[in-house]
C-alpha cells in the first residue's frame, strides 16, 4: 500500500514486482498459459508481425485511444476536465453562498460549504475503496462537482472577511503546482523512500494536531487569539498557524511529487486507460488541500477580520 495520497493506493500505480495484478492489466493478455504452435503457424505469425512492424513505423505514434492504455497526456486532459467541472460548481457554490447577503443580513449561506464537504468526502471514500475492482468515472465527476461546491462556498466566506484573499490564494496555488511540476518534469525533484517516510511522520503529526485543534474549537474551549484556535497562538512573535502552514504547503508540494511519480508508474505498468481518471482524482485531492491551506495561511497572516 502506498504511503501517501490514498487515491493511489491501487496496484495499477505500484511497482508490479511487489504487488498483485489488477483488473485489465498486462497480465490479462497472458491468462491461460502458453500454447503449442506448429512451424507453419510460427511462420504465419512472423509474417504478420513483420507486416505490423512495417505499418507501425509508417503510422503516427499510438495514443491512449489506440492502445487502450493510460498515458501521461491523456491523464493531463482528464485532470483538466475534472478541474473544469470543479470550477463551474465552485462558481455555483460562490453564488449560492452569497445569495441573500445584504447590509442588514451579512451572514453567508454555509449550505454549499457543508454539502460540498460531506458529499465530497463520502464520494472520495467510495472512489478510493471501489477503484481496486473498477474505476467509475461518473463517481469521480460527482466528486469534482461536490468539491467545487465546497471550494466555492468556503472561498466566498473567506472573501467576505478578507477582501482579495481568494485571488491571492489561487495565484499562490497555481505557482506552487507549476513550480513543482516543472521541477519534477526536469528531473530535479524526485520521490525517495527516506523523504516519503519523513512526509508520513509529518502528516500523522499534522493530522493529530488538526484533530485536537478542531476539537477545541467545536467544544468552544477558550483560546486567546481568535477563530483559528491553536493556530492563532504565537511562537517568538510569529503565529503558529503561519509556521505550520508553511510546513503543510511543503508537504502538499511533496505529495504532488508523489502523485506525479505514481502516475508515471501507472503508465509504465500499462494500466488501462480509465485509470487516468483516478490519476486526475488524486491530483485534485492534493491541489484542493493545497489551496485550502494557502487560503488559511493568508487569513492568519492578514488577521484583520
Amino acid at each position: 500500500m502506498a504511503l501517501n495520497n490514498p487515491a493511489f493506493n491501487n496496484p495499477a500505480f505500484q511497482d508490479q514486482r511487489a504487488v498483485q495484478s489488477y483488473p485489465g492489466g498486462p497480465q490479462a493478455a497472458t491468462i491461460g498459459g502458453p500454447t503449442q504452435v506448429s512451424s507453419a503457424q510460427h511462420a504465419a505469425t512472423d509474417a504478420a508481425a513483420n507486416a505490423q512492424l512495417e505499418g507501425a513505423f509508417a503510422a503516427p505514434p499510438a495514443g491512449a485511444v489506440e492502445t487502450g492504455r493510460m498515458t501521461v497526456e491523456d491523464t493531463v486532459w482528464k485532470t483538466l476536465g475534472l478541474f473544469a467541472i470543479l470550477l463551474v460548481t465552485a462558481v455555483a457554490g460562490w453564488v449560492w453562498t452569497m445569495a441573500g447577503v445584504t447590509a442588514a443580513n451579512p451572514s453567508p449561506n454555509i449550505a454549499p460549504w457543508l454539502i460540498g464537504a460531506f458529499g465530497g468526502f463520502i464520494l472520495a471514500m467510495v472512489v478510493i475503496f471501489t477503484s481496486r475492482k473498477k474505476v467509475r468515472p461518473a463517481l469521480i465527476f460527482a466528486y469534482a462537482a461536490f468539491e467545487g461546491l465546497f471550494v466555492g462556498g468556503i472561498s466566498a466566506f473567506f472573501e467576505m472577511i478578507w477582501a482579495g484573499i481568494v485571488i491571492q490564494a489561487t495565484l499562490a496555488t497555481l505557482a506552487v503546482v507549476g513550480v513543482t511540476l516543472a521541477l519534477f518534469a526536469s528531473g530535479k525533484v524526485r520521490a525517495s523512500k527516506r523523504a516519503t517516510k519523513v512526509f508520513m511522520i509529518a502528516m500523522i503529526g499534522y493530522l493529530v494536531f488538526s484533530l485536537i485543534n478542531v476539537g477545541l474549537m467545536i467544544f468552544n474551549v477558550p483560546i486567546a487569539g481568535g477563530a483559528f484556535g491553536l493556530l492563532s497562538q504565537e511562537v517568538a512573535g510569529i503565529p503558529l498557524g503561519l509556521i505550520i502552514g508553511v510546513l503543510v504547503v511543503i508537504m502538499a508540494a511533496y505529495s504532488l511529487v508523489l502523485d506525479f511519480d505514481q502516475i508515471q508508474q501507472g503508465v509504465r505498468n500499462g494500466a488501462p486507460r480509465q485509470y487516468g481518471w483516478l490519476g486526475g482524482f488524486g491530483i485534485m485531492v492534493t491541489v484542493v488541500w493545497l489551496y485550502i491551506e494557502i487560503l488559511r495561511i493568508l487569513a492568519i497572516a492578514r488577521g484583520d477580520g
